[in-house]
């Protein structure tokens, strides 16, 4: 099998054809990839640069879907704190920003990235690691509460700006050269999602996602193998927090500012429609679920300005009604969606024992 058959998940003996998945995902980015290059030879300068500026917020939310799809779809956590970790670490760099004169991407993106571990970290230690399982509802409640609590502890706090937030006045830097918005923090943007899109496909369907997979189908079977369910279930969560985070460094620097929103809930069930549309469990189905609902935001906007959150939320509605799997599910099919782990023998070749 090639590499990109193994990080999507294909099975031997397909003659070498690419998957559907696989097919989406590479449609996807190469699409990305080429956009600047598109949009300037089909706009003005200006109206190129506005659609750059707003497709790098498109991928830097992309970051958060994948985070909240990592959660729920793979580890089954209903999370509705996913915008903690998001709006923290953006809060944090902006406040680094602000009082310590702080912007080198050396720094304040994997400190972005330790405050969304960190935040995940002591949530996950708190709903998951009791004697008993938790249900989905109570951690569904249980991030809600950390998230509500977080903004509304934002809102009241002079230091963080209350009502306003915190300006982030200074660019991001690449050592000596600041990096503005534009092309160059397009791809900046665009690199990130594409090296953590990689490592969360490597990690889904390695043994570790095998072990997510066993959770998903048949948790009391593995709990009875040995397996720490709750314990995988925590590290999962926290590397989403982490992913979150990241997603929540590069949002204060590209918008320039933070408010308590980030945090709160309304920001975490955003990130669950972008899911839902998508597709769970598929990781390319978030970024395809951010970019469809942010275009489709943008564009009701301008032209039915007064009917637009209606006519958007009557779609996302009929998606989620007719098609539970998202956008994805009516091209993918449910086993290559969910993943198919085959035992493979010394020649590469399947064996029965992994059906």
């Amino acid at each position: 099998m090639t590499l990109l058959n193994r990080v999507a998940g294909a099975r031997p003996g397909t003659g070498g054809r690419l998957s559907r998945l696989l097919t989406i995902e590479l449609v996807v980015f190469v699409l990305f990839a080429l956009m600047p290059l598109l949009l300037g030879l089909v706009w003005s300068e200006d109206d190129s640069f506005f659609w750059i500026v707003f497709t790098t917020k498109v991928l830097i939310l992309s970051l958060f879907g994948l985070s909240f799809d990592l959660a729920w779809g793979y580890a089954g956590l209903m999370s509705f704190g996913q915008a903690l970790f998001f709006g923290g670490a953006g809060y944090v760099v902006a406040v680094m920003s602000r009082d310590l004169d702080v912007s080198s991407i050396f720094i304040v993106l994997p400190v972005a990235v330790a405050v969304g571990l960190v935040l995940a970290t002591l949530l996950a230690a708190f709903l998951l690691t009791g004697s008993r399982t938790p249900s989905i509802i109570f951690v569904a409640f249980g991030t809600l509460t950390g998230s509500f609590a977080a903004e509304r502890l934002a809102r009241a706090w002079y230091y963080l700006g209350g009502q306003n937030g915190v300006s982030v006045t200074k660019a991001l830097t690449i050592g000596d050269m600041p990096l503005y918005e534009g092309v160059g923090f397009y791809y900046l943007a665009f690199g990130f999602l594409v090296v953590v899109y990689i490592g969360c496909r490597f990690l889904v369907r390695s043994q570790f996602g095998l072990v997510l997979a066993g959770i998903r189908e048949r948790e009391e079977r593995i709990t009875f193998l040995g397996y720490q369910v709750q314990l995988t279930r925590a590290i999962i969560f926290a590397l989403s927090g982490a992913i979150a985070g990241l997603g929540g460094g590069l949002y204060a620097f590209h918008e320039g500012f933070v408010w308590p929103a980030l945090m709160g809930p309304i920001y975490s069930t955003q990130a669950m429609l972008y899911v839902m549309l998508g597709g769970v469990s598929t990781l390319i189905g978030a970024v395809i679920g951010v970019t469809a609902i942010e275009f489709a935001t943008i564009i009701l906007i301008d032209y039915l300005r007064d009917f637009w959150i209606i006519i958007l939320g009557v779609l996302l509605l009929l998606v989620i009604m007719f098609r539970r799997t998202g956008l994805l599910g009516m091209i993918v099919s449910e086993r290559e969606r969910i993943g198919s782990f085959r035992w493979r023998g010394a020649n590469g070749k399947p064996d029965s024992r992994g059906d």
